[in-house]
């Protein structure tokens, strides 16, 4: 079963979410919150599997909701998926180093929210291609390490970086075995392994470490 907390300052939303996700027999919404310092609270309390936190709320922000969760190593197992009304945006950038998962649009269609929470609880290819593909747009526009913060990426062998390299580029576990001629299963090995080297709670940080260390740079996107 998966475990769902809800964060977000307007009860119309929570209400619509929480019966969409509560019809589904492998997720439940344990808890509901209005502001982040509330959703912090309940996030220790229940330990769900997926926090959807709302970026903009009174009190304490997403953002920063985000921040308090990543930092607690009681949570090291909550997933946070930030919710935007704006889409891809520079609230993106600040949510991915707080330690988001990934982010979705609240005009979700219904079915792509449900895909999303599963594959959030199941911690693999937590950002889309279609959002990775953004996150690429951006640094293409502007200069190498102009975002900040260099990763140190001498710890890792030469196929953690060709995989991280690859995470970069939006691929799945599947697609990055494909590529290095692997199986899925050492694909995502050396994925996790990177990401614990690294410090990376998830994929998507490890795009953002990918591009600010200079390991991916724009000419590298590959296929788009």
């Amino acid at each position: 079963m998966i475990r769902v907390l809800l964060v977000d300052d307007q009860p119309l939303l929570r209400s619509g979410f929480r019966a969409l996700l509560d019809i589904e027999d492998d997720i439940e919404v344990v808890a509901e919150a209005a502001d982040g310092r509330e959703g912090v609270a309940l996030a220790r309390r229940h330990l769900p599997d997926i926090a959807l936190i709302d970026i903009q709320m009174p009190v304490v922000d997403g953002i920063e909701a985000t921040r308090l969760i990543a930092a607690d190593p009681a949570l090291a197992g909550v997933h946070v998926v930030i919710l935007t009304n704006y889409g891809f945006d520079e609230y993106v950038f600040d949510a991915l180093r707080a330690g988001a998962a990934g982010f979705l649009v609240k005009d979700i269609v219904p079915e792509d929210l449900l895909h999303a929470v599963r594959v959030a609880a199941r911690g693999d290819a937590l950002l889309a291609p279609s959002i990775t593909r953004k996150l690429i747009d951006r640094y293409v526009t502007q200069p190498p390490h102009a975002i900040g913060g260099d990763a140190e990426l001498t710890g890792l062998t030469h196929r953690e970086r060709e995989a991280v390299a690859l995470v970069a580029q939006g691929l799945s576990n599947d697609e990055i075995a494909d590529r290095m001629v692997i199986s899925p299963l050492t694909a995502k090995t050396h994925v996790n392994r990177a990401m614990t080297k690294l410090h990376a709670r998830d994929r998507a940080q490890l795009v953002v470490l990918a591009y600010e260390s200079g390991l991916v740079a724009p000419r590298d996107r590959g296929q788009r």
